[in-house]
């Protein structure tokens, strides 16, 4: 066999491959011999079909079997052959085969980047102490309060305003026909003022009594999420079947008890603020992350197989369709397209792949490996935080190695940060404050 590459770039190449007629008439014969014993042709008894007979009824199924056998042999011992690092699949063309000539094709491979040992001391990181405010302290508190709000009638007669919960009958028509995307939908609840069917849809709602039923007309806004809607101008018809407004639970130790273990408001209090600690902690961490990374991809030039980009991709939008289903929504219903949604993430994708490359690159040159210690603390540290016992974890990773050894890849790629941490310069600083323009447009 016959092998020579050509390279397109330093990641993708041409396998030229060519295989000997030799190995070709023996592969047919071998075929055509394994045929002859089990096909079915009028005239001739089972196994005395003549060669030509089963040649003229059957070449083209034999060849192609024949072709595909030949490739799928031959393509391994050219990248074994060539000691090739092949990652995604390779595009092959098959040629017709011959029964007179050597088959010939070509594969277009992408392969791993070489790359050279990276320099991880001397980057000048800055991490930032993060203090949660006593403003946060709040907010998380009343976030609380909301979460266990009850939403009680109102039994006096008074008007409908913003920031009540109003239950509803409605229907939407275009040009006096029923619009499929705003079709009859009765005892519907929404927040007046979220905005959640449009927030001129809450304007004509306000001042409206229990009863009381409503004609008009929303144009939707051109960017709006759910794109069948973007721009449509819609009449509605709507009645006003009930008022709820919000009750909130006092701050005390009984609102604590519902929340969960917390015997007293204070040590509910003590646990945001370790989970606003926890938070802020992680931002820290990513954002000295992001800072190495930017500074190891600036000293480290390869090119990237767009195998690996696509793979790394196609797990982001898996992602993401599993946050829109647990929503019992899809993609479309939010106005996205996956193939939209695919060039969107294609860069950050990109960066991923980039990073795992160099980390990978890292933990060979460094000689990084887990100890059983280690392996240890790291499943300690996932039991800790889903809650889940050391030794279902441990049982869950130990009977699939593939899993195991994804596990300890990611506790090594965490070796390789630290390393690259403790071999620059560091230096903590104080977050920067927001001007009063930009606290008061957050706010």
């Amino acid at each position: 066999m016959k092998v020579s590459v050509d390279e397109q770039s330093s990641v993708k190449k041409n396998l030229n491959i060519e295989i000997p007629n030799e190995d070709v008439v023996r592969e047919l014969d071998a075929a055509y011999d394994h045929l002859k014993k089990t096909a079915k042709v009028k005239g001739f008894r089972p196994g005395k079909v003549p060669r030509t007979v089963l040649e003229r009824r059957f070449r083209k199924d034999v060849h192609a079997d024949v072709a595909s056998k030949l490739i799928q042999s031959s393509f391994l011992e050219a990248v074994r052959e060539k000691e090739l690092k092949i990652v995604g699949n390779p595009e092959i063309d098959p040629p017709e085969l011959k029964a007179d000539a050597p088959y010939a094709y070509q594969a277009v491979v992408e392969v791993h980047p070489e790359i050279g040992n990276i320099e991880i001391s001397g980057l000048k990181l800055k991490k930032t102490r993060y203090t949660a405010s006593d403003e946060e302290m709040e907010a998380q508190l009343q976030m609380i309060r909301k979460n266990l709000a009850e939403r009680k009638a109102v039994t006096e007669d008074r008007p409908l305003g913003k920031d009540d919960f109003a239950v509803i009958d409605y229907e939407g028509t275009r040009n006096g026909k029923p619009f499929e995307e705003t079709q009859k939908t009765e005892n519907y609840i929404l927040k007046v003022g979220a905005g959640t069917i449009s927030p001129d849809f809450d304007e004509n709602l306000v001042g409206l009594k229990t009863g009381d039923e409503k004609d008009f007309s929303v144009t939707f806004e051109e960017d709006h999420q759910n794109k069948n809607l973007a721009g449509v101008s819609v009449d509605f018809h709507v009645r006003l079947n009930e008022i709820r407004e919000e009750i909130l639970p006092e701050l005390d130790d009984e609102l604590a008890r519902k929340v969960g273990p917390y015997e007293t408001l204070d040590i509910l209090k003590e646990a945001v603020s370790e989970n606003l600690r926890k938070g802020y902690e992680k931002r820290s961490e990513q954002e000295l992350n992001e800072q190495i990374f930017q500074g190891l991809i600036e000293r480290t030039d390869f090119e990237v197989p767009d195998a690996l980009v696509q793979m790394e991709l196609e797990g982001i939008l898996e992602e993401a369709e599993r946050a829109f289903s647990f929503r019992d929504m899809a993609f479309e219903d939010a106005g996205f397209t996956r193939e939209g949604l695919a060039e969107k993430y294609r860069e950050t994708a990109e960066k991923q792949v980039r990073r795992h490359l160099i980390l990978d690159q890292i933990i060979r040159q460094e000689n990084l490996t887990v100890g059983d210690d280690e392996l240890a603390k790291g499943l300690e540290e996932m039991s800790a935080t889903t809650g889940q016992p050391v030794e279902v974890i441990q049982r869950f990773y130990k009977e699939n190695k593939e899993r195991m050894d994804m596990f300890k890849h990611t506790l090594l790629e965490k070796q390789a940060i630290r390393l690259i941490i403790g071999s620059s310069e560091l230096e903590e600083v104080e977050p920067q404050r927001e001007a009063p323009a930009q606290q008061q447009e957050g706010a």
